[in-house]
């Protein structure tokens, strides 16, 4: 799935007059694109090779807030550049925007043009490299989840997201009378990805009024983060162009289901024509190596929650009997399981991680599991016993951790994760994350109020 536009392409297309705009963006630590729209000429004539954004895209909050106390820019030194790089193997179309192509770009250092080891993707970049070390590579799919709304996103901001109504009215998982009322978005949503180059497999309702799924088709690691957050904010814009809203939020309601992004996992050759999770003499078709890497997304589920999510929100979507995981436990084809094997005894067996939420930012989920699984296999980690039955049941099975705070500890305390990516790198995010937590408890909320206000 890497970009349907090739550089030569782009300046064919822009000679004729088709592509007037082309947006170059990088990614920042919520997974949003955040960039600059330049004139194709330019683009084409000069900014290909590099252009700067300030540093401080790399210590915002959700609001862009500039927080303090990270290592890597301050007020203090002054908010200086970085070099956005334009990884032109992504270039493409992006059909719903007239005249507008796009295109990712890798965050360097503006001093030394080495990449910024805290930017999402370098962080995903160098666990590809080191299964590459190893001879394999990564194939994952991320499925996402989101609630599609009657009002646009101004008139939900306007009403301050109060008495938001969801285009469905009923539970619609794989409904096909009610998705046809939404088919207007989401008919959009699958042929403007598709145009762009996004190998889109289906959309389905899911299992609250209104919410729906999107799957593409599986890529190596680094191509599907970046097909990932791509998806995101193109279903946004689709969905506001037809004055529409939809939203990602792990958990936009107490009654509704949250929405997920379960992230599916194998290995292969470096060649990609043998898959290596594959033994048709082991238990389900599951190779030792298998083994030892689902042993290592168990034994660090704790280290990763974070980076799966990574909100105060995604902590209200983990509830039991709706489909989200309560426990770090493996099962075969079990839906109550954080990580579910699928495909036993074909080609195609896999794990697929069920704790992450729809908020996730897809370079430092995958990077957090690749680097659990790396160490599973490194250290020959043995997977314990399958698990059976209602997970939501068991009180022995591992739990998912519950809060934000409990998720920074692990991160923090995470030797894996340190040796993996850097104590610079962690440090940064625990930084991030703990912003959250800060910037929540000094807030008021309407639960509160409303519950209080006259009983206290």
């Amino acid at each position: 799935m890497p970009g349907n536009l090739t550089f030569d392409a782009l300046k064919e297309a822009i000679s004729r007059g088709e592509i007037d705009t082309v947006v170059a963006a990088q990614v920042d630590m919520q997974g949003r694109l955040m960039g600059k729209r330049f004139q194709a000429d330019h683009f084409a004539n000069s900014a290909w090779k590099e252009t700067h954004s300030c540093n401080y895209l790399l210590a915002t909050d959700m609001e862009m807030e500039t927080v303090s106390g990270y290592r890597s820019t301050s007020w203090e030194a002054g908010y200086g550049d970085y070099t956005m790089k334009p990884d032109l193997s992504t270039l493409r179309r992006t059909p719903w925007l007239d005249g507008t192509a796009f295109v990712l770009c890798d965050v360097l250092d503006h001093h030394t043009h080495k990449e910024v080891p805290h930017a999402p993707r370098t962080v995903l970049k160098r666990q590809v490299a080191r299964l590459e070390a190893l001879g394999m590579k990564a194939v994952m799919a991320s499925e996402l989840e989101f609630f599609l709304f009657e009002q646009s996103y101004e008139e939900a901001q306007d009403a301050q997201y109060a008495g938001l109504k969801t285009v469905g009215k009923y539970n619609e998982d794989y409904h096909i009378f009610q998705t046809t009322k939404e088919e207007n978005v989401m008919r959009a949503i699958r042929n403007g990805l598709y145009d762009a180059g996004i190998d889109v497999e289906c959309s389905k309702g899911e299992a609250s009024a209104g919410q729906e799924e999107i799957n593409v088709r599986y890529s190596d690691a680094l191509d599907m983060a970046d097909t990932h957050a791509f998806m995101k904010n193109a279903c946004k814009e689709i969905a506001w162009g037809q004055g529409r809203a939809l939203t990602f939020l792990a958990k936009w309601a107490n009654d509704a289901a949250g929405s997920s992004s379960h992230i599916h996992q194998s290995l292969w050759s470096a060649d990609g024509r043998t898959p290596l999770f594959r033994d048709p003499h082991g238990e389900y078709g599951m190779s030792g190596l298998m083994r030892h890497y689902v042993a290592g997304l168990l034994h660090h589920a704790s280290d990763i929650t974070w980076m799966l999510a990574p909100y105060i929100n995604s902590y209200k979507r983990f509830a039991e009997g709706t489909f989200a995981p309560t426990k770090a436990i493996w099962s075969i084809d079990n839906r109550t399981a954080g990580y579910r094997i699928c495909g036993e005894d074909t080609d195609a067996v896999r794990v697929e991680c069920r704790v992450g939420g729809s908020d996730l930012n897809p370079y430092l989920a995958m990077a957090g599991l690749l680097a659990a699984g790396i160490d599973g296999i490194e250290n020959k980690l043995e997977l314990e016993a399958e698990f059976k039955g209602d997970a939501y049941t068991s009180e022995k099975a591992r739990s998912v951790p519950r809060t934000l705070r409990d998720a920074i500890q692990s991160l923090d305390n995470s030797k894996m994760l340190r040796d993996a990516m850097g104590n610079d790198v962690i440090d940064h995010y625990v930084r991030a994350a703990s912003w959250e937590q800060e910037e929540f408890d000094r807030r008021v909320t309407d639960w509160e109020v409303a519950r209080g206000f006259e009983r206290a």
